[in-house]
């Protein structure tokens, strides 16, 4: 069995079988001396099955972009390739204009999927026109959005075409655990997956005791059990960044990790779950 045969999928709307765990690019390319790195990292991760590249024109100004479009250069065809547009890009002509830069920077045809970053000050539907216009020009496969709680994502649907929406992408870790309360049996209700990101808090859970000795219990990392618990849910992928080849390795493993009842009762006591609607976390 193939590495990609046993890396878990989620499916979109579309039928379409995403990996679980794929690569996020938040603070690529912000050094230069550290693009060979980066860009090494990125294709181990696509070597280990994590073929899922999650990137956007604001990360480096575009930088992340171009380290991206070096990583995949050669494998397009392997590639589940993510990228989003900035609110205040996001009216008709101006989400257009982004996507043919951010194609230019990738060095590729078709982005796979392209998000709304945030909410902004340009009504959705101008962004959504602009989407399925690019899915007519053959620019993007799919669309979707970014940081949408609740309220924006019923918003949404009720626009013409906003049904079409793909995936919401959200912060998602133990230490963040809101969406839990509303946004997620939403979308899981709707069949709507949601792309977790920061899904180790930036590496600041990682120093809690509970998670220390769950990983030593299972002969695993802290980092690994973080990530195995929100790759855990139904309809949930992750995207952690690592700019490191021995990172990518560390979270390629956390599928290999199972949490027991146990593990995840001592997670819920040391995180507690919510039990009130919260604001949406972003940062």
């Amino acid at each position: 069995m193939t590495v990609m045969e046993t890396t878990r999928t989620i499916v979109l709307p579309s039928g379409e079988h995403i990996p679980r765990l794929g690569q996020g690019t938040w603070h690529m390319a912000e050094n230069p001396l550290n693009r060979t790195k980066e860009v090494n990292a990125l294709r181990l991760g696509i070597d280990l099955g994590m073929t899922l590249i999650d990137t956007a024109e604001m990360y480096a100004d575009g930088g992340a972009e171009r380290v991206v479009g070096e990583a995949i250069k050669g494998r397009r065809d392997e590639i589940f390739l993510v990228s989003k547009v900035l609110p205040q890009n996001a009216t008709r002509h101006g989400t257009i204009a982004a996507c043919s830069r951010s194609l230019a920077r990738l060095g590729v045809d078709e982005i796979d999927l392209y998000l709304l970053h945030w909410r902004g000050a340009v009504p959705l539907e101008e962004t959504v026109d602009a989407f399925e216009t690019l899915v007519g020009a053959g620019k993007i496969r799919n669309w979707g959005v970014s940081n949408f709680d609740v309220a924006d994502m019923q918003e949404l649907v009720d626009l013409p075409n906003g049904t079409n929406v793909a995936t919401d992408q959200v912060l998602y870790n133990l230490a963040r655990r809101g969406i839990e309360y509303d946004l997620m049996p939403l979308c899981q209700r709707s069949g709507l997956p949601i792309m977790a990101y920061s899904p180790i808090e930036q590496g600041r859970v990682l120093h809690h005791v509970t998670l220390k000795t769950i990983a030593a219990r299972l002969g695993a990392t802290p980092a690994q059990v973080a990530l195995a618990w929100v790759l855990r849910q139904d309809g949930v992928c992750a995207i952690p960044q690592s700019g490191k080849p021995e990172h990518v390795r560390e979270n390629r493993g956390a599928l290999d990790v199972r949490l027991t009842p146990q593990d995840l009762a001592e997670l819920d006591e040391t995180f507690p779950p919510p039990d009130r609607k919260q604001p949406l976390a972003t940062h």
